[in-house]
């Protein structure tokens, strides 16, 4: 029984990942892919003809918002949860790749005004995005595959300029530089990653750090703003405190 609950679980909602062992009762586990994999589905097939292009499997959350669909692109099995709100319009559009999924209430949006469009999002394969996360992508976001984004952290590829101190900040537009996180980074809960930074392959940011400058591949980067303290595998930094938990 126990085979047969892991094989429903992960054809219904598409793993791509191994799972372990199904533990729950079956009733709990028929409820589970109900609500998390047939009703998005049925979603999905909604929205899958008005999207720029779908690789296949789709899951729609409940009140999701999707602006723009056509400059939506995503991949195979990909899971949006309930709540997101996604606008498509940009240079560049908003491309998800196989097996990407978004939890609850992600907010995506590459561009604010109609004069200055803003370049957009591109996800790789197999990347998590937690609730609450936000993507502010008009300088460009290039995330890339299997990279973990914890919960309510902010991705933000865009700046204010305010060097004119007599011109109120808003009449003074914006610099845009673009933000990298490459393959297999986790971000931490709560953490910002502001414009022009690059995240190196396999580097861990932890939990409600500022992240304003580059951070190399399989480093450790803690605080506000953030520093590196050592690397995954290696030795902290002499004098450094053990990072918190990412």
């Amino acid at each position: 029984m126990s085979r047969w609950k892991t094989r429903l679980y992960r054809r219904a909602l598409g793993r791509s990942v191994p799972v372990g062992e199904v533990a729950v009762p079956s009733r709990d586990l028929i409820a589970y892919c109900w609500f998390r994999g047939g009703l998005p589905w049925l979603r999905g097939l909604w929205w899958r003809w008005r999207l720029g292009t779908c690789g296949g499997r789709l899951f729609i959350g409940r009140r999701v918002r999707l602006r723009y669909p056509r400059y939506i692109r995503v991949g195979h099995n990909v899971s949006i949860g309930d709540d997101t709100w996604i606008s498509g319009l940009s240079r560049e559009g908003v491309h998800l790749g196989d097996h990407v999924r978004l939890r609850e209430h992600v907010w995506v949006q590459a561009t604010s005004t109609l004069d200055n469009l803003g370049v957009g999002v591109r996800v790789g394969e197999g990347t998590y995005i937690g609730p609450r996360c936000l993507l502010g992508a008009g300088g460009g976001i290039t995330i890339g595959r299997h990279v973990t984004l914890g919960a309510g952290v902010h991705v933000l590829a865009e700046n204010h300029a305010f060097d004119d101190p007599d011109r109120p900040i808003h009449l003074q537009g914006v610099t845009r530089q673009g933000v990298v996180i490459e393959d297999e980074a986790w971000i931490g809960n709560a953490a910002i990653v502001l414009d022009g930074v690059r995240v190196g392959r396999g580097a861990v940011i932890g939990a409600g750090a500022v992240v304003t400058r580059d951070v190399p591949a399989h480093a450790l980067a803690v605080g506000n703003p953030a520093r590196v303290i050592g690397t995954r595998g290696g030795m902290r930094t002499e004098g450094s405190s053990a990072p918190p938990s990412p």
